[in-house]
């Protein structure tokens, strides 16, 4: 892969910009357009454009499988504890009015909301960029 400066100039100047604008589209999915899914593809594009301007290898150094290994399972426990927490409190899953926090039903809801989105965006982003690892390693072994 020739290097090629100003791609890698404004790969490093745009990162950080699409990984701000998926965490925005994480917190706001459960009140606008978004959300966990949307959010976890738009950071996991962040990894993409990375392993595509600078090489496999150094979006693996950003970003190691072991992490992404820990992150998919991470995002999935933080939805399916969440859940689960609502059923031992006598709710359906992920009926958030059943958790007895010290504040009202509908802020109750809203932050368990915030917080399943997070886990759907942590898990998509991870799976997400196992998937971009596993395709670019086939590609090399060829």
């Amino acid at each position: 892969m020739r290097e090629n400066v100003v791609i890698r100039t404004v790969v490093r100047m745009a990162v950080p910009f699409i990984q701000l604008f998926a965490l925005y589209v994480i917190l706001h999915g459960g009140s606008s357009a978004g959300g966990g899914f949307q959010g976890g593809v738009i950071f996991a594009s962040a990894f993409i454009l990375l392993g595509i301007a600078f090489g496999i290898d150094e979006a693996r150094q950003r970003i190691q499988e072991k992490a992404v290994v820990i992150a998919s399972s991470l995002g999935v426990y933080i939805f399916a504890g969440i859940g689960l927490l609502c059923i031992l409190f006598g709710g359906n899953f992920l009926g958030y009015a059943a958790i007895p926090l010290p504040f009202d039903p509908p802020e109750v809801r809203g932050l368990m909301t915030e917080a399943v989105e997070v886990g759907i965006g942590i898990t998509v982003m991870a799976v997400m960029t196992s998937i971009f690892y596993d395709i670019a390693s086939k590609r090399e072994e060829e």
